[in-house]
């Protein structure tokens, strides 16, 4: 019996040991509330993963402001707090605009021909947390790695009118790529 069990033991650890590692195609990002002092409490997760419609973007956060918030891959990999043009420390200000390679200067959202790193809307429930799976069908896990996923403290409405970038503002929470 010691036989059998100690076998079953060592098939199931050689059987560990030779598994296929996560997908290339699979990135989960650790996500955190940021400040002007940098990076703050970890809210929790986003899984990215190619899919058949482009990239599925897997949330599991808590601790967020209730409501919609724009959702965004940001150029760089960076969540530092950086001075904005008045000299003011900015929040994620490290992570460069919206990720746009093809220098659209657009804010069109996901399924739009501007930015490409615009994400779909993050809803966030009244307990703080924002779960689901989400799908931005023009980007791929290869595009967003180097890169920061950023969440604004406002909504998103896809557009540049009547404010910038779809009027997301402030960042709260970051996560490298």
């Amino acid at each position: 019996m010691k036989a059998i069990i100690g076998a079953a033991v060592l098939a199931a650890a050689v059987a560990f040991a030779f598994a296929a590692p996560a997908s290339a195609d699979d990135v989960t990002v650790k996500v955190f509330k940021i400040t002007d002092k940098g990076q703050t409490d970890q809210v929790g997760t986003i899984r990215f993963s190619d899919g058949p419609k482009g990239i599925e973007v897997r949330p599991r956060l808590k601790g967020l402001p209730p409501g919609p918030h724009g959702f965004h891959i940001h150029e760089n990999r960076s969540c530092d707090a950086k001075p904005n043009p008045q000299g003011a420390m900015t929040p994620g200000l490290g992570a460069g605009g919206h990720y746009d390679p093809t220098k659209t200067g657009k804010h069109l959202g996901h399924t739009g021909e501007g930015h490409i790193g615009d994400l779909p809307v993050l809803m966030v429930a009244a307990d703080g947390g924002a779960g689901g799976t989400m799908a931005a069908p023009r980007l791929k896990v290869s595009d967003i790695k180097g890169r920061a996923v950023v969440i604004h403290a406002g909504g998103d409405n896809y557009s540049d009118q009547p404010a910038a970038l779809g009027g997301g503002g402030a960042r709260i929470a970051c996560g490298l790529i």
